[in-house]
């Protein structure tokens, strides 16, 4: 996928003049994005267009102007773009009831750590890794950057396999079973995301 530049990047104030429209183009783009797995876990796909979005929101909110600040900003965001062979996406666990956001994230302890997130399609499955670091021993975060890495016959299978066939987001944590299906508009964009050799 083609890199984040500086170039790509608009002045602060200028971002300021477009920011609500940016933020609608946004929310409505990110409706083939994102997805929830079961009550409590919202998972959105990234792309150039969403980590575009974050790191101009960053600046914006930080009021960042100097170079520096800005090529630090896409070299840590430029983790979350997705390769010919990895999908990439931000994991939320959203929790509504604060006097339980303790309890829940107590009860998903070890989320990060073993091999419960999954993409399954076709016979085959791609197991997301967590970012390292995000939580403790004690405390689970509350939201986690995750890959999902493809062999080149996941890759192909995933890309040339009828649209219509089911792709399924599925946990299987011991205490949170969960399963959705992909919509094919969906399927459609991670696709591109697994083409994308630009």
């Amino acid at each position: 996928m083609k890199p984040i530049t500086t170039a790509d990047l608009l002045p602060n104030a200028e971002y300021e003049k477009r920011r609500a429209e940016f933020r609608t183009n946004m929310i409505a783009f990110k409706k083939n994005r994102g997805l929830n797995l079961g009550p409590l876990i919202r998972i959105v796909f990234e792309n150039r267009e969403t980590v575009l979005f974050q790191i101009q929101e960053m600046l914006f909110v930080e009021n960042a102007t100097s170079p520096e600040k800005r090529e630090e900003e896409i070299r840590v965001y430029s983790d979350m773009l997705p390769s010919r062979t990895a999908l990439k996406a931000t994991l939320m666990i959203e929790i509504v009831e604060e006097s339980r956001i303790r309890e829940t994230l107590d009860s998903l302890k070890g989320l990060d750590r073993g091999p419960y997130i999954h993409l399954a399609f076709g016979g085959e499955r791609v197991t997301a890794l967590f970012e390292a670091d995000r939580s403790t021993d004690e405390k689970l975060s509350s939201v986690h950057y995750v890959t999902f890495p493809f062999s080149e016959g996941q890759r192909k299978l995933f890309c040339e396999r009828p649209v219509t066939e089911k792709v399924v987001l599925l946990s299987d944590h011991p205490r949170y079973s969960a399963m959705v299906t992909l919509p094919p508009e969906m399927v459609q964009s991670l696709r591109r995301d697994l083409a994308d050799e630009s």
